[in-house]
């Protein structure tokens, strides 16, 4: 498995539509994923460390497997299906001992994993077919200038995976 970075989420030109990027921990591949508007709002908030007055469904989830005795152990990007990234989230057994995982979409398991701290994970497969490569001098610059002008280059019709429903 492959551990991914959260770079960051941005809104693309000129559909409006918002995106996270993702970065190969120990390599030079991308890998976009078009989210919804809350999604991308949940995940922004957990990167900036913006703790709400009262409880966002994410903030509610990570409460709820907290005070039920579990953790979130990871989460893993395991397939791309119709232009839409599907996601697993693999939770302990908490004090009954085992543990599940549980089907989910990318952008709430990546808004969860930035709440647990947890590893993003992906396999060498879906880097290969969705992920994006970069020159070696491109990543030298500002990871947030990188991010913005690839955004600004790229759009949903560059992936050829058809429709680009939230995640």
């Amino acid at each position: 498995m492959k551990s991914l970075d959260v770079l960051g989420v941005r809104v693309e030109m000129p559909t409006n539509q918002p995106i996270v990027l993702l970065r190969e921990r120990d390599g030079s591949r991308y890998l976009p994923i078009w989210v919804g508007a809350a999604e991308a709002a949940a995940i922004a908030y957990a990167q900036q460390g913006v703790t709400p007055p009262r409880p966002l469904t994410h903030d509610l989830m990570k409460n709820l497997l907290d005070d039920l005795g579990h953790t979130l152990d990871r989460v893993r990007i395991t397939s791309l299906a119709n232009g839409v990234f599907h996601a697993v989230l693999d939770v302990d057994g908490g004090e009954d001992g085992g543990g599940q995982s549980i089907d989910s979409r990318s952008s709430d398991a990546i808004a969860l994993a930035l709440r647990f701290g947890v590893d993003i994970v992906t396999t060498e497969d879906l880097l290969g077919e969705a992920g994006i490569a970069m020159a070696e001098e491109e990543q030298e610059e500002n990871e947030v200038e990188k991010f913005k002008e690839f955004l600004d280059h790229v759009s949903a019709d560059d992936f050829d995976t058809g429709d680009q429903p939230s995640s």
